[in-house]
């Protein structure tokens, strides 16, 4: 789709995988006392699969699906540059004659050696995108390049209805203010020679970005991941930041057009201050809108602190969450994570009613050594959400890319093999095996094929199968 092509996209939705609803009732039954996710009775128990690319049994999988790794970090992309590592959110943004184009982040720091040309880069600063295409025929990588460049920490994301992908920054920078201090997380202590400011949302075009400018106007913050709502083109966003965290929404003047402005605001629910400790499962809560008057102030007025817009929306009545993750649209409805709300601190899932204008609680994890973190999500072709394991716990065991099928129930569909032992790339795969988060889970259009990222040390995985009519 080209460029200006923008107002087709209420009949071109790509915000989500076609599928069957996640019916408002069946949430009810989501709540689970603690257990790891059990194996899918349609799908049957995990088993070590080997990797087509390498041989080696990096996942357990149910029988019959298998998986090949790509543009693994330190490999040579195809325009020549080195493939960068901690591979983070990743979105599909256009398909073709059977050839899926993926952009995917990378969180990642440093400065002084941005990713790909220098040129085309917004700042000096380590993070970015790359874009990837997969061809699903041959089943092979057919092409990876740079797209964006000289960012910082890009979490997470969400690809639009018009086919480009918003790549979030995860960390508020703002280079006249570092001479007041290290900020509360220390993560720009190494930082010296930025130029420009950050903590912003980049969108990028699935050819890649020559002149990337920041869409100021979206907020200044720790941003996490995106979702667009296709009826009237408003960005709904998250933001991983503790203690205190905001649920946001962008109205743009343009639907379509990101960067012609537009008003930021963040979500209040009635009688709230505060969600981030127990909250009753499946209780609707009344919800509005309270306005950030100045997005652009990432920073409390005179300090390096970096919770400026948060403050603002709580000054105005909005409600603090702790450490949003994921977020996607589906049918009319907004899920996020909360990776470390609840009570044990393990995690929730929340589902925003857009048109009822209500919130509910839909999943608590209780335990943080067995199945904790919900990090990045996406919607299932066959009706099921999908959920990214970040784990806040003891590393006993692989993660988990677990589901929440359409009846209820909390499944185990791929696992990091915990008992692998090998190296691939100079890389040591036990460590990885059970300390790398599962991220940037999302599906083609056909659902034949679920990609995802393994953080660390920085893995793409295309897993295909007898998906049939079960829950994935």
């Amino acid at each position: 789709m080209q460029r200006n092509d923008r107002r087709s996209f209420l009949k071109h939705s790509l915000v989500a995988a076609g599928g069957l609803g996640l019916g408002w009732a069946a949430w009810a039954k989501l709540a689970r006392e603690g257990a790891a996710p059990q194996f899918h009775r349609e799908l049957g128990p995990l088993l070590p699969v080997n990797d087509t690319t390498t041989g080696l049994p990096l996942l357990k999988l149910p029988r019959g699906f298998r998986y090949h790794s790509f543009s693994w970090a330190d490999e040579t992309l195809g325009d020549g540059f080195t493939v960068p590592g901690a591979c983070d959110g990743m979105g599909v943004v256009v398909e073709h004659d059977g050839i899926v184009t993926l952009i995917r982040n990378h969180e990642l720091r440093g400065s002084s050696a941005p990713l790909g040309d220098p040129q085309k880069a917004w700042d000096v600063t380590g993070g970015g995108t790359t874009t990837l295409k997969f061809d699903t025929r041959n089943e092979r990588l057919v092409d990876s390049r740079i797209s964006l460049g000289g960012t910082l920490n890009n979490c997470a994301g969400g690809v639009t209805p018009w086919g480009t992908w918003l790549s979030c920054e995860e960390g508020p920078l703002t280079p006249e203010l570092m001479h007041l201090g290290i900020d509360r997380r220390q993560m720009f202590w190494h930082i010296k020679d930025a130029q420009k400011p950050h903590g912003y949302v980049f969108e990028v075009h699935p050819e890649g970005e020559s002149n990337p400018q920041p869409i100021i106007p979206m907020g200044q913050f720790y941003h996490e991941a995106a979702a667009v709502d296709p009826a009237g083109g408003m960005v709904y966003m998250t933001e991983d930041q503790a203690p205190h965290a905001g649920l946001y929404r962008y109205l743009p003047d343009v639907p379509g057009d990101l960067h012609a402005g537009g008003n930021l605001q963040m979500l209040r629910v009635e009688g709230h201050k505060e969600l981030t400790g127990t909250v009753p499962l499946n209780t609707p809560m009344t919800c509005d809108w309270v306005p950030i008057a100045n997005p652009e102030q990432g920073h409390t007025p005179g300090t390096h602190d970096c919770a400026g817009i948060v403050a603002q929306g709580m000054a105005e009545g909005g409600t603090a969450f702790v450490s949003l993750e994921g977020c996607v649209f589906h049918e009319g409805s907004i899920y996020f994570t909360s990776k470390a709300g609840g009570g044990a601190g393990a995690g929730q899932i929340f589902r925003l009613d857009i048109a009822g204008n209500s919130l509910a609680m839909i999943f608590e994890a209780t335990e943080r050594n067995g199945f904790s973190g919900p990090d990045n999500i996406i919607v299932s072709p066959r009706g099921s959400l999908m959920i990214c394991e970040d784990r806040l716990g003891l590393f006993t065991e692989g993660q988990i890319l677990a589901g929440l099928d359409n009846k209820g129930s909390l499944f185990a569909f791929c696992q990091s093999n915990p008992d692998l032992k090998a190296t691939h790339g100079g890389y040591d795969l036990q460590d990885t095996s059970v300390k790398s988060e599962w991220a940037g889970v999302c599906f083609s259009a056909d659902g034949q094929w679920m990609f995802a990222n393994l953080y660390n040390p920085g893995i793409t995985i295309a897993i295909t199968g007898p998906w049939g009519n079960g829950p994935v």
